[in-house]
């Protein structure tokens, strides 16, 4: 059997070195470029850099979590499409390689047969196959890192975006890392991928036409794979208010590859009554405000404005913002773009969500005063925070009425037990003056010794004033008197007539 295998050349590697260089200088050329459009006020640049690799050094690509050693068999499957970058020199005991793949080989890296001589840690060797990357999807929220500038992407300072917006967006520079292999599924429903760029081992592809041509490589059949086709335009967002992310048409392929077809791996939220912002997948803890804007609004002013203003408070350390443009769903009538603002912080328990909310408030009061020179019109405001169920008004939770409707029910129930034991002379109670406190015709005067004791009903409106009632006293401590061989009961029991309740 035929095995195909590509090696790149070292005078290939020395030429992609070479490139690797100038489009770094480039990079930085264009970053101080976007620094000074920034001070401009104008729209800021986003990169989408993809997270995984096919790379041999890359430990997690392998099923026993470690980089294979001299001693090891190393296994590729017959019928595996995958391009690997090789950055080292590998001593193998045997290596069975797929049929259609490719080995990218730095400069000096390579493979050879393991001459005996003995390799430390690597004593028994074992059997170890390459698992990485069929699984791996475009739409996929987790495989991406979000930044505003490169030098931002380089330092691991990643922006929080809902999820549809932490896949790349139509005006979105895309950058898979140079020195490093992949393989993606690009399978999209809409069938059409729009970015700004993508750059692909160190070439920055701005124009369909180059990108179609490298795109017919062997190399790129490769790393990418499904039925979408990329479409790149070169060109940033011309409306200052923003732009939509433009993945609402792949909103539940994204969820499917983030969470699930039924969404069965979002997280378990502590608050009462979460929500879904516009655009993400899950239910979440926190606030969102929604604003109405007029043609003079700027988006970037504005989250500038938040940012210095509010974020960079020690009080509101923890909180994470994201800000954009999208289409919110109306019941009656067609989908208008707002801007939203997605508030989450790192509280736990009950206090989820409370710095988020006090956020939302100090913005809301910003609106009220300073509203009208940025541009916008009205903002409304949701909240789901750990402590909600303390503001509802006062409710009382059913399971408290349930526990002190049956309470009294029992303690009527005793009560009527006790009456009708004496009545029939199964037990003697120490004489006391009883009176009724509904007595229809007249009020009667109650005289009582000081350890006479009065027991009100809470199912019944009591006429007089509660603090003027004689000995009223909880059912606790109406049981502790009856305990009490020299205490006199009194009490009322609406289930009985007055003039059967006297006890002589």
């Amino acid at each position: 059997m035929k095995h195909h295998v590509t090696l790149a050349s070292p005078k290939f590697m020395r030429g992609l070195g070479r490139n690797v260089l100038a489009a770094d200088c480039k990079m930085k050329g264009l970053f101080f470029l976007l620094l000074f459009v920034q001070l401009l006020a104008t729209s800021i640049a986003v990169y989408k850099q993809w997270i995984p690799n096919t790379n041999f050094e890359n430990a997690s690509n392998w099923d026993k979590d470690r980089i294979p050693c001299a001693n090891d068999v190393v296994l590729f499957k017959s019928n595996q499409e995958i391009s690997v970058f090789v950055q080292s020199t590998h001593s193998l005991t045997d290596m069975y390689l797929p049929l259609n793949g490719e080995f990218i080989m730095a400069p000096g890296a390579g493979f050879a047969a393991f001459d005996g001589s003995w390799d430390p840690g690597c004593d028994t060797g074992s059997a170890v196959s390459f698992t990485a990357a069929e699984e791996c999807k475009w739409h996929d929220p987790a495989l991406w890192h979000a930044a505003t500038s490169l030098e931002d992407l380089e330092q691991g300072k990643y922006i929080f975006a809902v999820d549809e917006e932490r896949v790349p967006c139509q005006y979105d520079d895309v950058i898979f890392q140079p020195e490093t292999s992949f393989r993606v599924n690009i399978d999209s429903s809409e069938r059409m991928i729009h970015l700004r760029s993508i750059s692909i081992m160190g070439q920055k592809f701005t124009s369909d036409v180059t990108l179609a041509e490298y795109m017919q490589r062997s190399s790129a059949k490769l790393q990418f794979h499904g039925n979408g086709t990329f479409q790149v335009t070169n060109a940033r967002c011309p409306d200052k208010s923003g732009c939509e992310c433009g993945n609402a048409g792949e909103h539940q392929q994204i969820c499917a590859a983030l969470v699930g077809d039924s969404g069965t791996r979002c997280p378990v939220l502590v608050c009462k009554d979460p929500f879904q912002p516009v655009g993400h997948c899950c239910e979440i803890c926190g606030a969102t405000i929604s604003l109405e804007y007029t043609p003079g609004f700027d988006i970037r002013q504005y989250q500038n404005r938040i940012l210095h203003a509010f974020l960079s408070l020690p009080k509101y350390a923890g909180v994470q913002l994201a800000i954009s443009k999208v289409r919110k769903p109306q019941a009656s009538r067609n989908s208008i773009p707002v801007i939203q603002i997605v508030l989450m912080d790192d509280k736990t328990g009950s206090q989820t969500g409370t710095k988020a909310e006090q956020l939302a408030v100090d913005i809301m009061r910003d609106i009220a005063e300073h509203g009208d020179s940025f541009g916008i019109v009205t903002g409304t405001v949701q909240v789901a925070t750990g402590s909600n169920s303390s503001g509802q008004g006062g409710t009382v939770p059913d399971g408290t009425i349930a526990g002190m409707v049956i309470g009294l029910l029992l303690g009527l129930l005793l009560l009527g037990t006790i009456l009708f034991l004496h009545r029939k002379g199964m037990i003697r109670l120490p004489s006391a003056q009883l009176a009724g406190l509904w007595n229809r015709k007249e009020d009667q005067d109650i005289v009582a010794g000081p350890s006479d004791k009065g027991f009100d009903n809470p199912i019944f409106d009591t006429p007089t004033n509660r603090a003027e009632s004689h000995g009223a006293c909880s059912r606790e401590e109406a049981l502790k008197e009856m305990a009490s061989k020299d205490s006199g009961i009194y009490f009322v029991n609406p289930l009985y007539d007055e003039t059967e309740l006297v006890v002589q």
